[in-house]
């Protein structure tokens, strides 16, 4: 028994010696580049190709083939990356995000190439590296980490290495190189893949598919180590990799004998959902989310008919044999769900195979026990969705890479544990309901389907729902301070792509006859992200599009093709727009037709009662309020309620103090001002007051009613509306979609007689409405911006820094505004570093030091 024990644990130490490996190379690339790198498996597996056709195939010997991999081609294949991908993407300043696309990109790219150079079979004849021996492997790894210490520790490099993860910009005008950092980052990082490669290639099948998913499960490292610690990601990587050999010698009887041998096959795979879910995640609320289309693409008419005509061809085909085409509609509804979840949600969602596996599998399961083909594909869409539910539940409080890992997880973890194991998919068989088993009615049968997709599809994108989402995706705090609810409407995108997913897996199954599990693979997810993501992720063209593309290419001569063809086009995002953006753009008038942005007059943006909306120089006894009809009759305004915050205390990260023991008492039709220094912790009073942030003593009331736990947009619905320091409007949405989205989301809904007088007390009822906001100039924007939180018609208006942008006209204009505002009952409270225009409007100012109020 002690013997089986030590021989386990030798074994268990040659895998988590190359985790280790792949920790330590991902670890160092992230904090020198600050990317999430994807494609580190893709890299290990050409390495571990070219070492074995270096030495088997043309006979060098083995140290010479060796050191041109590991020092030649594995450091070249980082240079490369470097230089023609992700550099251009750090010098637009693009956000992680899309460089993960891009990762996502190269990943697909070197697997397309792989299978088209060495075929799509695994090999069995890798050369070894270091022997047997697994204390050689440690050796070499620890020996790595410590020189990565030292260097990073000791050197002038290190400390560049340090200044540039600390701050980039401010690194680069201290003079130091952040492209020469960044290179060496890439270069260190690939050949700790290349060497990760050569070391597993041996004792793991080498095939385009196998190694790079087995080295982006070993990623769980990394995120145990916060991409950070290299001692944390050494000891994480062993210690996973000697359980996971120990957990080999149980053998339960029963149920649990299949399932325990999984995850004993598979501990990474639960170390990284566990490590991904329970963490702290990577990146930040609303800083890495997929970036918005600039603008909205108009599918012409014409277009939509050629489509049409080529999806109804096949039915006129004279053979009967439509195995090719079969597959397109039913991959194109899978590819629908992307375009809710990452096209219109703005969310990176690595696992929708995953779903379409599971619609397979479940429908598969419902006929093997006698339910009709159509029922039971019916009843696995919602168990699907039910299944997204849970998975979804968990995930939808990450953000950006901390979602792409959870999501990239879930896939991972159910092709393992569910889609490929005997004990769930054993003799299964999938058949065509009755009355559809030839193709071509099988095929119209799709047609149908997908019509009716797309159509549910498009009219989420057009409604209520759709313009939340596309608020989610354009700016989510900004959504929130909307009044829109965040986590339920990210869980109803999880919930609705699964089903789609579902749907579409479970025909793609009935298309080809079978389950088989490798259709639904997780690297063919991330093939299907890419191709999404490459066409435009938010036109309903694009799943037609890619489905046709994947489909065809996949079908000639070459495999691996559509793959090498898509991760080319995913990694030049930075050089080209997505190519539903050649489309014809919806076409606005000019937003300088109103003329009102630069307007000097004393009515520039406060009509006068003639427009229904008071101006500056009327008296309270005529007023009407700005979020009442023009023609009600004047009278007295309701009850304000009145927000007070007590003894707040903030610490932030770090140890700094944000507030110290802070009260503030905001009355009725009274305009309070915050002025003091950067740091002073006006913006931290100013978040905790709108539910952004939430102090860690006292309490924020509303009309007595303690509202210190309330969220965001909960907040708004309450009446509390915010504006921000950073312009937070949505930038694929037309100025009147943003307005409306305040009135749908806020304090007073279900009135559109809202949309209209804020659009035109804020000077923006003519033809500026139509304008995709995208193209608008600031002070524009800021009108948008305060439009939108006022036709929510709440009490309590917050505004951090609102004449930030503008010029001298703008704010005096702004002035005017807030001023006729609070004589119209409002309770304002302003955080702003103009004092004339604190000194113009201010009822009350309170200066702001150290995190307290001073005065």
């Amino acid at each position: 028994m002690a013997s089986l024990t030590y021989e386990l644990t030798l074994a268990g130490l040659a895998v988590g010696s190359a985790a280790a490996l792949t920790g330590i190379g991902l670890i160092v690339t992230y904090r020198a580049t600050g990317v999430l790198n994807l494609a580190h498996g893709a890299v290990a597996m050409i390495c571990a190709y070219v070492l074995r056709q270096l030495v088997v195939v043309w006979g060098w010997p083995l140290p010479a083939g060796a050191l041109v991999t590991l020092l030649v081609v594995a450091p070249g294949i980082g240079l490369v990356l470097d230089l023609g991908v992700f550099r251009p993407l750090a010098r637009r300043e693009a956000n992680p995000a899309q460089s993960l696309v891009a990762s996502i990109g190269v990943f697909v790219l070197l697997v397309g190439a792989a299978v088209l150079v060495w075929g799509p079979g695994a090999r069995d004849d890798v050369p070894v590296l270091l022997g047997d021996d697994p204390w050689a492997q440690l050796g070499a790894v620890v020996a790595l980490a410590c020189l990565v210490g030292a260097v990073t520790r000791w050197t002038r490099f290190g400390r560049e290495l340090r200044a540039v993860i600390d701050n980039r910009p401010l690194a680069v005008l201290s003079g130091i190189d952040a492209d020469r950092v960044a290179a060496a980052g890439w270069a260190f990082g690939s050949f700790t893949a290349g060497l990760t490669g050569v070391l597993l290639a041996p004792y793991v099948r080498l095939d385009p598919y196998g190694m790079p998913l087995l080295v982006v499960e070993v990623i769980a490292v990394a995120v145990i180590a916060r991409m950070r610690s290299l001692p944390v990601a050494v000891l994480a990587a062993l210690a996973i990799g000697v359980a996971q050999a120990q957990l080999t010698r149980l053998h339960p009887e029963g149920w649990a004998g299949p399932l325990v041998q999984a995850v004993g096959a598979n501990l990474f795979v639960v170390a990284l959902l566990v490590a991904a879910l329970v963490l702290p995640g990577i990146g930040g609320k609303g800083r890495d989310a997929l970036p918005p289309p600039v603008r909205s693409a108009r599918v012409p008419g014409a277009v939509w008919l050629v489509v049409g005509v080529l999806f109804l061809l096949p039915l006129g085909f004279a053979g009967s044999d439509l195995h090719t085409a079969i597959q397109v509609p039913a991959l194109a509804v899978i590819l629908l769900s992307l375009v809710v979840v990452a096209g219109r949600g703005g969310q990176i969602a690595l696992g929708q195979a995953a779903y379409a596996g599971l619609g397979a599998l479940f429908t598969a399961l419902l006929t093997a026990h006698g339910v009709p083909g159509l029922l039971a594909l019916g009843l696995a869409v919602p168990l699907v969705a039910a299944a997204g539910l849970l998975t979804g539940w968990p995930a939808i409080r990450r953000h950006g890479l901390a979602l792409a890992l959870v999501t990239l997880a879930t896939g991972v973890a159910v092709s393992r544990f569910v889609l490929v194991q005997p004990y769930a998919t054993a003799g299964l068989s999938l058949g065509r309901p009755a009355g559809f088993s030839g193709d071509r009615a099988f095929y119209a049968l799709e047609l149908l389907v997908l019509a009716g997709c797309l159509a549910l599809v498009a009219a989420l994108r057009r409604g209520r729902t759709g313009r939340a989402l596309a608020a989610l995706r354009d700016h989510e705090p900004g959504a929130e301070a909307a009044g829109v609810a965040v986590p339920g409407l990210k869980l109803l995108a999880f919930v609705l792509g699964a089903a789609l997913a579902a749907l579409g897996g479970g025909l793609l199954g009935m298309g080809l006859r079978a389950f088989d599990p490798e259709a639904y693979d997780p690297v063919r997810g991330l093939l299907w992200f890419a191709a999404v993501l490459v066409l435009g992720a938010d036109s309903l063209l694009t799943p037609l599009a890619a489905a046709a593309l994947l489909t065809t290419l996949d079908a000639g001569a070459y495999a691996g093709t559509a793959a090498l063809t898509l991760g080319l086009l995913a990694t030049l995002t930075a050089r080209i727009p997505p190519l539903t953006a050649w489309l014809p753009q919806r076409t606005h008038a000019p937003a300088a037709a109103d003329g009102v942005a630069h307007a000097t007059g004393r009515n520039a943006l406060v009509p006068t009662r003639a427009s229904g909306h008071p101006g500056p120089a009327e008296g309270p006894e005529g007023r009407t309020h700005p979020h009442r009809p023009a023609a009600a009759p004047a009278r007295a305004p309701a009850p304000v309620p009145r927000l007070h915050a007590h003894d707040l205390t903030l610490t932030h990260s770090g140890g700094v103090t944000g507030l110290d023991r802070v009260t503030l008492d905001l009355a009725p039709s009274r305009i309070t001002a915050l002025v003091g220094p950067n740091g002073a912790g006006k913006s931290t009073l100013f978040d905790c007051l709108a539910g952004t942030l939430r102090p860690r003593e006292g309490r924020i009331t509303l009309d007595g009613a303690d509202i210190t736990h309330r969220s965001a947009h909960a907040r708004t619905r309450l009446g509390i509306a915010r504006t921000f320091q950073r312009l937070a409007v949505f930038p694929s949405l037309t100025v009147e979609e943003n307005v409306r989205l305040g009135e749908e989301q806020g304090h007073v809904r279900k009135d559109p007689a809202a949309v209209e007088r804020s659009l035109r007390l804020l000077g923006l009822a003519g033809s500026v409405r139509h304008a995709t906001a995208a193209d608008l100039p600031t002070g524009t924007l800021r009108r948008v911006e305060l439009a939108r939180a006022l036709a929510g018609q709440p009490h309590t208006l917050l505004l951090d820094e609102p004449a930030a942008g503008l010029d001298a006209a703008e704010t005096a204009a702004l002035a005017r505004v807030l001023a006729a505002l609070a004589a119209d009952g409002l309770t304002v409270l302003v955080v702003e570093h103009d004092p004339d225009l604190v000194a113009g409007i201010a009822h009350t100012v309170h200066t702001m030091e150290g995190g307290r109020i001073v005065s």
